[in-house]
C-alpha cells in the first residue's frame, strides 16, 4: 500500500518553476498540516488551503505550528521555508534549496574567491542598482559611497511622491515599534525582501554567505541580493503603506510590497540576475537546464569530471 511517506521525491523538472510562484506567504497563529500535496493552514476562522507547489517562500510568524508531513511536501515543492519574528521583522531560520546541482555554487565560489573578480561582481551589482551611472573602476569605499546617496535620495523623492513627511532612517532592533510608520515600513519590506531574495538564493542552490558588498554574515549573499531591488521596490511599497496610515503598518507594507513583487515579475529578475551576476551559462529557466537532476561526478585530473558510482581502480583519464 502506498503511503505519504513512501512517496518519491519530486525531480526538479516535476515542480513549479522559481519564477512562476507566489513570491511569498506569511502565516501566524495557526497549526500547519498537510492535506495530499497542498498544506493547511487552520486558525480560529477555520481552514485555508495552499498549494505548495505555487509557493516561493512560507514565512512562519509567532504562533505557529507546522506538521512533519507539511515540512516534507514543502521540502519536495522546493518551497523555502521561514521562520521570522513578530509582523514578519526578524528572521530566525531557514530551508533547503531546490535544485539538486552544484553549478550555481560552484560558479558563485569561483568568482568570490578571486579578489578582482569578486570587486567585478560588486560593481556589477551596483550598475544594476544605478544603471544612470558607471560604476566602473570604483573603489569600494566609492562605491559604497554611491549606495549612500542614492539610498539617501530615494527616501526624500517617495516622501515627495507619497506626502509622507521623513526625517531620517531609525531602527531599533529590539523595538519595531519605536520607529515612525515610515521607518516601520521600510522594516517590514526590507525583512520580507531578504525572505524572498533567501528563497531564490536557496532555490538556485548558491550559498547565502558569500557575499559581494556584504561580508562576514551567514545570508552576506542574500542581503546583495535583495538590495539590488531595495530602491525599486521595497522602500517605495513601505511609503505606500505608511501614506494610508499608521495601523497596522507591517501587514499593509507586506501587502504593498507583494503587489510590486508580483507586477515586476521579480522572482524571474531575481533568478536572472544570480547566473548573470555569477557568469553562469546555464540558462535562465531557474533550475531546469544543467541544474536539473541528481547528477554526481568526480573530479580528475586536467578538470576533467568522470562519472560517479563507478571504480575507477583500472582507468586512466585524462
Amino acid at each position: 500500500m502506498s503511503t505519504v511517506a513512501r512517496r518519491g521525491a519530486s525531480t526538479p523538472r516535476e515542480v513549479a518553476r522559481v519564477g512562476d510562484r507566489l513570491s511569498f506567504v506569511y502565516l501566524e497563529r495557526c497549526v500547519v498540516h498537510r492535506d495530499d500535496n497542498a498544506i493547511t493552514a487552520e486558525d480560529a476562522e477555520g481552514v485555508t488551503h495552499i498549494p505548495s507547489a505555487t509557493i516561493g517562500t512560507l514565512l512562519l510568524g509567532p504562533g505557529t505550528r507546522i506538521t512533519h508531513q507539511a515540512m516534507s511536501v514543502l521540502g519536495d515543492c522546493g518551497a523555502a521555508v521561514v521562520w521570522v519574528g513578530e509582523h514578519g521583522v526578524r528572521f530566525y531560520a531557514g530551508g533547503r534549496a531546490l535544485t539538486r546541482s552544484s553549478a550555481l555554487a560552484e560558479a558563485q565560489a569561483t568568482v568570490w574567491a578571486n579578489r578582482r573578480a569578486r570587486l567585478d561582481v560588486a560593481r556589477a551589482m551596483y550598475r544594476l542598482r544605478f544603471p544612470d551611472e558607471d560604476p566602473s573602476g570604483r573603489t569600494r569605499q566609492e562605491l559604497l559611497g554611491m549606495e549612500g546617496r542614492r539610498v539617501r535620495d530615494c527616501y526624500r523623492a517617495e516622501s515627495l511622491r507619497t506626502g509622507v513627511p521623513w526625517r531620517r532612517r531609525e531602527f531599533n532592533r529590539d523595538d519595531f515599534t519605536a520607529g515612525d510608520p515610515p521607518n516601520q515600513g521600510i522594516t517590514a519590506a526590507a525583512q520580507c525582501m531578504y525572505g524572498v531574495a533567501h528563497a531564490v538564493v536557496a532555490a538556485l542552490g548558491c550559498s547565502p554567505a558569500l557575499g559581494f558588498v556584504h561580508s562576514g554574515h551567514e545570508r552576506s549573499f542574500v542581503l546583495d541580493i535583495a538590495d539590488l531591488y531595495k530602491t525599486e521596490i521595497g522602500i517605495p511599497a513601505a511609503f505606500d503603506a505608511a501614506a494610508e496610515g499608521p495601523e497596522d503598518i507591517a501587514a499593509r507594507t507586506r501587502r504593498a510590497l507583494r503587489d510590486r513583487i508580483n507586477k515586476a515579475r521579480l522572482l524571474d529578475r531575481c533568478v536572472r540576475d544570480v547566473k548573470d551576476l555569477l557568469g553562469y551559462e546555464g540558462g535562465s529557466d531557474g533550475g531546469a537546464d544543467a541544474l536539473d537532476g541528481d547528477r554526481v561526478t568526480l573530479q580528475s585530473d586536467h578538470g576533467v569530471e568522470v562519472e560517479g558510482g563507478r571504480n575507477h581502480d583500472t582507468e586512466v583519464i585524462w
